[in-house]
């Protein structure tokens, strides 16, 4: 549909006053949180009696303990040398496949596993979330780029020795942690395996307190290529700088397998990824290169990138992601280290804290694990794999029994939006608030939010996040659509974030931006009641233009001579044009004027 100059107009105001709306709701809290930290030497006595009032928690908390097993690979080229009977094996599955296959069905021998599930693998991320501590609090937006790219080179190094591969998560596996920052805050991190044909994990992280909060999920797809074979996954975290506003958005390399059938096994990281932030404008792109033919050890896990605005490069970086990565800048020339894996860094990776295993779920990734894990780490591999086969063949039979009912499985803490992402049920992306509340804590798979005070009570789900939106959408999706179509997917990507906690039992209290939006429902509706009349009213002068229309084209015939002079200011049916130009100059001046009366009375 194509819309008129009057309806273009309404609709650009809408979306001129939803965009206001928004920035008030995102800006309220993060001055509040400014205001807060100014006044926090005033205030500590108040808060030391505060502290005392605080309001109980509507669930309990779950106990953690520390966890010290780490386990680091060599730098360098990841490799194995496989033993005769473990060769014999291989050649087993390599019968059972052919070139170009999706290996995610095979069942892979639990020699070349490593103890512990995908889920957890997936959190060797956050050991270094203490940057993103930092970029938050950041003022120049280069800066928060580079500090950010920091992060994400900082999840790699991490290796297991030798070649492995962590457990595929069975349907319904769950796996939960933190990081405690010397600061005092905790990142949290929550993950699921919401489907098993696709594998899809999907996981969040967060962290109010220091400003950040991260939601993905993960297909993970192999393919076999002879001798060799890839694992990639598919998928984009979208991380957000909670008292910015700023969303970033950053894709994962793959996994290249060679040597199965000749020469030695080695494994290394390759691909374009894309780290970038619609908000700020900056893009960072990054190269891992494979090991070329004839490379030495200084051609291999080879990083190069570069960070970008708009088109403009300002700055390069190049290196190995397992060892020393720098940064140079593009205008003056200077390079600098940007990150370097030795023991100092690694003295700085945040303790994490875990679920004893005793404690937790049945289907819990550690404890459900357990006792393949033990015969692997006794080496007893007969023992792993009946414990394996144990572990699939209930799951294949649970499948089966949803399948005769023709029940589909839903998984409990995540759910598919209407973009068909998956975002964690209790997501809280508000910004910290240093007066009201105190500290995050994990309870029953939920992460709340402790506060000094229950006030107005929270928000549920988007569309009462963001009223206006909703209501515009049916006027305003054609205009988006015919100009900005590119665009749709990355808006569709960044809207899933923006959801409040859904749990009732969540003790948090409301913030600004939720006072806000309540208050304005009322203007909101009559808005809507005012643009649904506006939409009757465009439509009953549409309809007498095209009649009109439709009757100038139906002329087909001149007046006589003696009455050219008198009617050649006259239309088909005896109308005049002058009363027609006057009738529509008095609707759109009647229709302005209705609206204005409607905005001020509202």
């Amino acid at each position: 549909m194509r819309l008129t100059a009057v309806e273009s107009f309404v609709v650009k105001r809408l979306l001129q006053l939803e965009k206001h709306l928004d920035a008030d709701s995102q800006n309220e809290a993060p001055n509040a949180a400014m205001s807060g930290l100014e006044s926090e030497s005033e205030s500590d006595a108040g808060e030391a009696v505060q502290d005392d009032t605080l309001e109980p928690a509507d669930c309990v908390e779950t106990t953690y303990v520390p966890f010290t097993e780490e386990e680091f690979g060599e730098q360098g080229e990841q490799v194995e040398e496989l033993a005769e009977e473990n060769k014999s094996l291989i050649w087993c599955i390599v019968k059972q496949v052919r070139p170009g296959m999706d290996l995610s069905k095979v069942v892979l021998p639990t020699f070349i596993l490593e103890p512990r599930s995908f889920l957890d693998k997936l959190s060797d991320s956050y050991y270094h979330a203490d940057l993103l501590s930092k970029a938050v609090q950041e003022d120049d937006a280069f800066t928060r780029m580079k500090i950010i790219v920091q992060w994400y080179m900082s999840s790699f190094y991490k290796k297991p020795k030798g070649l492995k591969k962590p457990y595929n998560p069975i349907l319904g596996e769950t796996f939960r942690c933190y990081w405690q920052h010397p600061s005092g805050s905790r990142t949290f991190y929550i993950a699921e395996q919401v489907s098993h044909h696709p594998p899809v994990s999907a996981f969040y992280v967060t962290n109010r307190e220091d400003g950040f909060s991260i939601t993905c999920s993960i297909l993970a797809k192999s393919k076999f290529y002879g001798n060799s074979t890839s694992a990639v996954l598919e998928g984009a975290a979208t991380m957000t700088l909670l008292p910015r506003g700023e969303c970033y958005t950053a894709t994962t390399p793959y996994a290249h397998c060679k040597g199965i059938l000749m020469g030695t096994l080695s494994m290394e990281l390759g691909g374009k990824i894309n780290i970038e932030c619609e908000n700020t404008g900056y893009r960072t792109e990054l190269e891992f290169k494979l090991k070329p033919f004839l490379g030495g050890s200084e051609s291999t896990n080879v990083v190069v990138g570069k960070i970008k605005l708009g088109k403009e490069t300002l700055a390069t970086i190049n290196g190995h992601w397992d060892r020393e990565c720098r940064i140079k800048d593009a205008k003056t020339g200077e390079e600098t280290l940007l990150f370097k894996v030795d023991a100092d860094l690694r003295a700085k990776r945040l303790p994490r804290y875990l679920v004893p295993v005793e404690a937790q779920e049945p289907h819990e990734s550690q404890r459900l694990w357990e006792r393949v894990s033990e015969s692997i780490a006794r080496e007893d591999q007969v023992a792993a794999t009946e414990e394996k086969t144990v572990l699939e063949e209930k799951q294949r039979a649970a499948a089966k029994e949803r399948s005769s009912i023709e029940a589909p499985y839903v998984p409990n803490l995540f759910e598919l939006d209407s973009y068909g992402q998956w975002i964690y049920k209790y997501a809280d992306l508000r910004p910290w608030d240093v007066r009201n509340d105190v500290r995050q804590y994990e309870c029953q798979y939920k992460v709340l939010t402790q506060t000094r005070h229950k006030s107005v009570p929270i928000v549920h789900g988007a569309e009462l996040m963001h009223p206006l939106r909703s209501s515009i959408e049916p006027v305003a999706r054609s205009h988006r659509q015919s100009g900005a179509a590119s665009s749709k997917a990355p808006k569709a990507k960044n809207k899933s974030l923006v959801l409040a906690p859904r749990d009732t039992n969540s003790d948090s209290s409301q913030s600004p931006q939720g006072v806000v939006k309540r208050s304005s429902s009322s203007s909101i509706r009559q808005i809507n009641a005012a643009l649904d009349q506006v939409n009757r009213v465009l439509e009953e002068h549409s309809k007498q233009l095209n009649d009109i229309s439709r009757r100038l084209e139906r002329m087909q015939y001149a007046p006589p001579a003696h009455l050219r002079h008198g009617a050649q200011n006259m239309l088909g049916g005896g109308v005049a044009l002058s009363t027609v130009i006057k009738s529509l100059i008095y609707a759109l001046i009647g229709l302005t004027f209705s609206l204005i009366l409607r905005w001020l009375f509202k």
